[in-house]
């Protein structure tokens, strides 16, 4: 059987992937959270023309030929309106904020005038319209400010906050289980013993799903039993995970009992064994509503799995809008030899050069390697059966989060 391309199993992960109902969460809550509906603003912003700085509230005409004395009828402050008119030789003293008087229409800043009494006396000239920030400058009553399926940011609610909603309609969160699986694993704070290995992969893969906005229930490690692998798939079930997450044992060798214990829970298999490296013995399929994904035990291997599937299928179900990841074009730091058929993922160091990003692969690509994997800035892509590439050559990276 041929092995299936990325740009194919990230299609099949994502066909039958819908975005989860909407559910309406207080503003503080929404940071992070993806729209469900467009977002339309209550009021207009600002209500009415108000004072950019501190200073006096005039008519243009009577400053335009300084000095200008006028007559002081009054004070303006933020959430303090003047009821009165400014009228012709007169000034309103304003501050940042404020509210335009009726029959004002610019504003001298505090710098340019000086102050006796009741009177002011104006010594440069001042432009109508100046130092005003006028009615709707930045928005305006049921004008449409966020689009459904963005995921909303410390800026976005903050807007959202000046647009008068107290809460919004958010797409619920998605549900991943994580399962680790293998006689070997122990957890982390323990003694390995003989043939025994710390188990980290779960860590990492809990991280990206919480990195993303999922919620995240952790299943621990699961024997080479068949089952005590199926007994974790139901876990998930009865958790309610949109997706569950396997590391370890998802090929077909005599340890590998994953497929078999998802195959007994009844599990639609849509592909495993993808061209891909790291991590080409990957399985994906359906246990009714629940998302499957089976991810390699090589650390290396899982984490590009999740980044490459994971991390997407969780964007789709949350509503989100921007769900593939799109490369960037950054340069060769070293020189490469011509690939086979499988889509390498090269960890790889970025740095800037005089024609911008320099990507440069780290020495040792072994799947079972973390070290270089927290050294590396991002993946660079190499395509099946890409030629050989000398230094300085373009190519495309996918940059790695904090």
């Amino acid at each position: 059987m041929p092995l299936m391309s990325v740009a194919e199993a990230l299609a099949r992960v994502l066909a039958e992937a819908q975005a989860l109902p909407a559910e309406t969460v207080k503003l503080g809550e929404a940071c992070g959270r993806v729209l469900a509906e467009d977002l339309t603003a209550l009021r207009t912003q600002p209500p009415a023309a108000v004072s950019a700085m501190d200073g006096y509230a005039v008519r243009g005409s009577d400053v335009a030929q300084p000095p200008a004395t006028l007559t002081l009828i009054g004070e303006v402050a933020a959430g303090h309106p003047f009821a009165g008119e400014v009228k012709q030789g007169q000034a309103a003293r304003i501050f940042t904020g404020g509210v335009l008087p009726a029959g004002a229409d610019t504003v001298v800043i505090q710098e340019l005038a000086a102050r006796a009494g009741n009177t002011v006396t104006i010594q440069k000239p001042t432009a109508k319209g100046r130092n005003v920030r006028l009615q709707g400058i930045d928005f305006t009553r049921g004008q449409v400010l966020l689009r459904k399926g963005r995921r909303l940011s410390d800026r976005d609610v903050m807007l959202a906050a000046a647009m008068n909603h107290a809460a919004l309609p958010v797409h619920r969160r998605a549900k991943v289980a994580v399962l680790g699986t293998g006689d070997e694993l122990v957890a982390p704070g323990s003694t390995p013993g003989p043939g025994e290995i710390v188990y980290s992969n779960g860590f990492a893969l809990i991280a990206l799903a919480r990195r993303a906005g999922a919620e995240v229930g952790d299943l621990g490690i699961a024997r080479d039993k068949v089952e005590e692998i199926a007994a974790g798939v139901r876990r998930a079930r009865d958790l309610g995970a949109d997706v569950l997450v396997t590391s370890g044992g998802a090929s077909v060798g005599e340890h590998d009992l994953v497929q078999r214990a998802l195959a007994a829970e009844g599990l639609a298999l849509s592909f495993w064994r993808v061209a891909l490296r790291p991590g080409r013995p990957m399985l994906h399929g359906r246990l009714g509503a629940m998302h499957v994904l089976g991810v390699p035990g090589n650390p290396v291997s899982a984490y590009v799995c999740s980044f490459l599937f994971l991390l997407p299928l969780i964007a789709r179900l949350t509503g989100r809008g921007d769900v593939e990841y799109v490369p960037e074009p950054a340069r060769l730091g070293r020189a490469l030899p011509a690939n086979d058929e499988r889509q390498d993922y090269l960890r790889a160091t970025l740095a800037m050069g005089p024609d911008g990003p320099v990507a440069t692969p780290l020495p040792d690509q072994d799947s079972s390697l973390m070290a270089p994997l927290s050294a590396a800035d991002c993946l660079l892509i190499r395509v099946p059966h890409a030629p050989a590439a000398s230094s300085g050559s373009p190519c495309v990276i996918l940059k790695l989060g904090l």
